[in-house]
């Protein structure tokens, strides 16, 4: 896997709860053309979380220039190598951080809230488990999943006899909390979107806890349109398996 230049900077707040709370805990973003939104989503994270590394990942815009205008870390990878390995990329370097104990995937386009992951490390400090992935599938949230997308998430659980046996019902979600067993034992070799069904066989290969937080999805227009359809989620689901048979 290969790294470009890492720079980065402190949070100035240093009064706020994050400087106080949050200073374990790492958000890693994988960012590929996402300069319209990113530094938005940067800022409102770092507001309660102040260490941040977003990988931008051979972007061909300006994500590189608002990263760092955002005040975050950034790392860089030359080209493109697809999100899976953007999460290593940052896993890796976060987890080299003097204190880091708790790591956070955190998507760039704003799909994400920064209230579900508080209540994800809350849950994750107190209770015995080692990964705790969000579900959109809890408490009626589904009604708020475009339908096409609703369709994919529910057949990629009905092809994964490992996601059910484990208690998941929305493995492809991204919003994911780890602890540090997690983040030293991570070795994602898939690249591209299926390092979603990797997640679910490296859970089972290494006898991670593994716990389900309700998460609510923030789906805007932008997020709209770089979705999954329900072809390529039967096709990510495929890969997994096949990389699960090659894990055992």
């Amino acid at each position: 896997m290969v790294t470009g230049m890492a720079e980065g900077s402190t949070d100035p707040r240093s009064g706020d709860r994050a400087s106080v709370d949050n200073s374990d805990v790492w958000l890693v973003v994988p960012v590929y053309n996402e300069a319209s939104v990113i530094a938005d989503v940067a800022r409102q994270a770092a507001q309660t979380f102040p260490n941040i590394v977003c990988v931008d990942d051979g972007s061909t815009d300006d994500s590189a220039a608002e990263i760092l205008a955002a005040g975050v870390h950034l790392v860089q990878h030359p080209v493109n190598l697809g999100q899976g390995a953007a999460i290593q990329t940052g896993v890796e370097y976060a987890r080299a951080q003097p204190g880091s104990k708790y790591f956070v995937t955190f998507d760039a386009d704003g799909q994400h809230r920064v209230s579900d992951v508080v209540a994800m490390i809350d849950r994750l400090r107190a209770e015995p488990v080692d990964i705790i992935v969000g579900t959109r599938f809890a408490d009626g949230r589904s009604e708020s999943v475009p339908i096409v997308r609703r369709i994919a998430l529910r057949t990629i659980v009905f092809l994964s006899p490992r996601t059910r046996r484990l208690g998941l019902t929305d493995a492809h979600n991204g919003l994911r909390v780890f602890n540090r067993t997690v983040a030293d034992q991570l070795d994602i070799i898939m690249a591209g979107m299926s390092h979603a069904s990797e997640f679910v066989a490296l859970i089972d290969h290494h006898s991670w806890r593994v716990a389900e937080q309700p998460v609510t999805i923030l789906y805007t227009e932008y997020s709209r349109a770089k979705g999954q359809s329900l072809i390529n989620g039967v096709n990510i689901v495929a890969d997994g398996l096949l990389h699960g048979r090659m894990r055992r």
